[in-house]
């Protein structure tokens, strides 16, 4: 074993949240929900719990997968990843589309099934659960007028291979701390002699936490650890550099050594979560019958030994350039929305993307999770990829002639309409580039009755330039962003105004999600068969841990 060795948080840097983990044999697999971005629910493999490479995702169009764009917090949250007998399951709950669901592959990297839609349970975060016999349950949080806070937690005996319920919905527990805010995405183990059931209480904000309770039956009622909640940071203080912890899953190595994964986010310049919600992990020790995370601290550090009994195995980083010459793209690529329409194609070592006529920036609206809007013709002309590190360089090199209202170019942008684009656009006929800030004002959230949302763009700079190419480029270096333009790299001019990241990574956003940076086009209220072509989209990480 290399003393060197080190498992570094978060093992998977951007927005990768509510992470759920499976060992079969000597491999981990792990998932995490993607929201509004397609394709949805990546799905990760290690064999040393320290390096996490991407195999698939478990969601796309060949497998039914459907999600708007609307505010960035809707479609799939809260993954549970389970094997049992030669199968892999995904369970997991989209609110762009019928709601709870789960999905099955033989091959942990695809292809998965289509959806069995779960009509018989009521509740949202539904996990599964097959204990030693091989029955089935699904665990879930749901409604309950009889506790302090309208919640609890059910088990529910379920048959997995007629997909449908076959036994009572039973209340087992609540949550540890009275009155708790949002007890959810619970997990359950049969470990000894007991089941121990996991779950997140507190809200997924800066109170967010990881209780534990235990039954001697499966069905029973749970009793919860004297000494919860096992892990959180919201003792810490509200500007501790790690925040949000909770929502965690817990696996078992084939020696016996216990670890846990969960997520939680880096603030940047105070409580700004550019990154969304990340995935970490804590060594777990037992005592007394009851797991201790992170033993001696109790708090998620940035970094541990890595498991001596695990085989070191680094793999492939992510590309920092995308040249467009593969027709397939990369897997940190993503779009928002499902992309339906004909909007984009590799042609020519390009990425080409229509104009559609979906502005950047549109108003928002609440969407309703019971009855989601399942239209096709709705789509944003975008794809980028997840900010990872709190400096960063992003550049791209773009061929647009625009016409009308068209504008194209570099956009940087967080959940409901909080964004910088800078763009190559049309002002009294002369071709220009133009920084432009989108910021929202909300009140409420758009999942819930009564929202509202205002959003304001206001053009910060704007320059003449020739027709033809146009490289555009970001600096960004924590929340300062420097915005550049020329004809090549070589020749770029900075732009006078030096953004502010904490415009777009407003506290109130909470950071559910994380910043996105990418290429866009649009016709901003216009149907054109007007493209952008871009020669290549670079993004370059400076400095990931701090």
């Amino acid at each position: 074993m290399n003393e060197s060795h080190k498992i570094k948080n978060p093992i998977i840097p951007g927005c990768y949240p509510d992470p759920s983990i499976c060992r079969v044999g000597d491999d981990y697999y792990l998932a995490c929900s993607s929201f509004e971005m397609y394709p949805g629910i990546p799905v990760f493999h290690s064999k040393d719990l320290a390096h996490w490479e991407q195999i698939c995702y478990a969601m796309t169009m060949e497998n039914g997968f459907h999600v708007n764009a609307d505010s960035g917090v809707g479609g799939v949250m809260a993954p549970t990843i389970r094997w049992h007998d030669g199968t892999f399951y995904i369970i997991n709950a989209n609110f762009g589309d019928k709601g709870n669901f789960y999905v099955t592959a033989k091959d942990p990297a695809g292809p998965w099934s289509e959806p069995h839609w779960i009509t018989d349970v009521p509740d949202i975060d539904c996990s599964l659960f097959f204990d030693h016999d091989g029955s089935c349950y699904l665990i879930s949080p749901g409604n309950d007028e009889t506790e302090d806070n309208g919640r609890a937690i059910f088990l529910t005996p379920y048959d997995i291979k007629e997909g449908k319920v076959r036994g009572e919905r039973k209340k087992i527990w609540n949550s540890a701390m009275r009155k708790a805010w949002a007890p959810e995405a619970p997990h359950l183990y049969h470990i000894g002699d007991h089941y121990y059931l996991m779950i997140a209480e507190g809200g997924t904000e800066r109170f967010h936490s990881v209780t534990v309770a235990r039954c001697e039956t499966v069905d029973g009622w749970y009793e919860g650890y004297a000494g919860n909640p096992v892990m959180t940071h919201r003792h810490l203080g509200k500007y501790y550099l790690i925040d949000n912890v909770g929502h965690a899953d817990l696996v078992e190595t084939p020696e016996g050594n216990w670890y846990a994964v969960m997520l939680g986010s880096r603030l940047v310049d105070g409580q700004h979560k550019n990154f969304g919600r990340e995935t970490y992990i804590v060594p777990v020790i037992w005592e007394d019958g009851w797991p201790v995370f992170s033993p001696g601290t109790g708090k998620v550090e940035w970094e541990y030994p890595a498991d001596e009994k695990l085989p070191w195995t680094p793999c492939k980083p992510e590309p920092e350039t995308d040249d467009f010459d593969d027709p397939r793209l990369g897997f940190h690529m993503v779009f928002l929305g499902t992309p339906y329409q004909d909007f984009w194609k590799i042609e020519d070592s390009c990425l080409k993307l229509r104009c559609l006529a979906r502005p950047m920036a549109r108003p928002l609206h609440g969407f309703n999770v019971k009855e989601p809007d399942m239209r096709r013709d709705d789509c944003t002309s975008f794809l980028g990829r997840r900010q990872r590190a709190a400096d960063f360089d992003a550049v791209l090199k773009m061929t647009f002639e625009p016409e009308g209202k068209e504008a194209a170019g570099l956009i940087i942008l967080q959940a409901s309409n909080h964004q910088f684009r800078l763009e190559k656009t049309l002002a009294d006929g002369r071709p220009v580039v133009r920084l432009v800030r989108a910021t929202t004002v909300q009140k409420g959230l758009p999942f819930l009755p009564g929202y509202e949302a205002k959003t304001t763009e206001t053009v910060l700079e704007q320059h003449e330039v020739a027709s033809g190419t146009l490289v555009l480029k970001l600096k960004a270096r924590k929340q300062a962003l420097q915005f550049y333009y020329g004809e090549a790299e070589t020749r770029l001019h900075p732009l006078d105004t030096l953004a502010d990241g904490k415009e777009i990574n407003p506290e109130e956003i909470g950071g559910m999600i994380g910043t996105l940076v990418g290429m866009f086009a649009t016709g901003n209220g216009e149907e054109s068969q007007n493209e952008a072509a871009f020669d290549y989209f670079e993004m370059t990480e400076l400095q990931r841990i701090y």
